[in-house]
């Protein structure tokens, strides 16, 4: 696959754990003085063990200056479309525009079902992010003086006023696997965000699903490296090398440089709540990638 010519992003997956209630907002910290250019959180509302995640981004924005937050991501089915685009709005306005939105169609819903949300079928909940994506970006239109109406199977507003406009143009990044998605992703989104190891085939896979995204961005009228494609990874940083991301920085970098180059991946979102790992992995290997993709471009 291409290289999709993008600067290249590095980040960090962060637990919102809710014990100690402080970690993930420290290891914002720790990752922004490490260079990171974003801190991410996954948002399940249903579970009891981790924080509420607007709360934690709000907290972790005030606690930093430079790091970018986005959700990792958030929950649709628990959030209303209307209040997801302006709680975004205002994060993006307080933080001095350093806000992207990852949105995801829902899983576990026994869990979402069980706390008061709607149970959907899977062609249902891809439908019913398309209709949020139109909402979110109308409210975001701040310009427009007419009531914004969508009138949707899942979700609809009648009438609803815009604004606020959020302080930059806000991504919207999907978590996607499925065709449908990957074709929603194409066709509307800013970003995609799927996470290595619930790839098969492991970095191979991201060929075709890249194929996916590109043919349905052509027959949209877009630029397929309009989408932006991040990738949640995992591993470990030893001092002696092993399998795929583990092993030392340098190979590490060396792994990093060639999935850029050949799957045009250009965000890398580590998860761990190792804070060592995070400054190891802003301070030696993300410098390193850069430096071996532009040697390479």
């Amino acid at each position: 696959m291409p290289d999709y010519g993008r600067n290249l992003l590095f980040g960090a997956f962060l637990t919102p754990a809710a014990s100690p209630p402080q970690q993930a907002v420290e290891l914002t910290v720790t990752a922004e003085r490490a260079g990171l250019d974003l801190a991410t959180f996954q948002d399940h509302p249903y579970q009891p063990r981790f924080l509420d995640t607007w709360t934690l981004l709000s907290y972790a924005a005030a606690r930093t200056e430079q790091i970018t937050l986005a959700t990792n991501v958030l929950n649709l089915p628990l959030r209303q479309p209307v209040i997801v685009a302006r709680s975004a709005a205002s994060l993006d306005l307080l933080s001095g525009g350093r806000f992207e939105l990852g949105l995801g169609a829902g899983a576990f819903w026994d869990a979402i079902e069980a706390v008061g949300g709607q149970r959907l079928e899977p062609g249902e909940a891809v439908t019913g992010l398309a209709e949020a994506i139109r909402i979110i970006r109308g409210v975001w239109s701040a310009a427009d003086r007419t009531p914004l109406r969508v009138d949707g199977s899942v979700h609809q507003v009648h009438g609803a006023k815009r604004g606020p406009a959020p302080a930059h143009d806000v991504g919207i990044w999907l978590g996607a696997y499925k065709p449908r998605m990957l074709r929603l992703t194409g066709e509307t989104a800013d970003g995609w965000v799927p996470t290595l190891s619930y790839l098969r085939g492991g970095p191979a896979d991201l060929a075709a699903m890249n194929t996916r995204i590109d043919d349905a961005a052509v027959a949209a009228g877009r630029d397929p490296a309009a989408v932006r494609r991040l990738l949640n990874i995992s591993g470990s940083l030893e001092t002696t090398g092993g399998g795929l991301l583990q092993g030392p920085a340098v190979q590490w970098a060396r792994e990093l440089a060639d999935i850029a180059l050949e799957y045009g991946i250009s965000g890398f979102l580590l998860a761990s709540d190792n804070a060592r790992d995070l400054q190891c992995y802003g301070e030696e290997v993300a410098p390193e990638v850069r430096s071996l993709v532009a040697a390479a471009r």
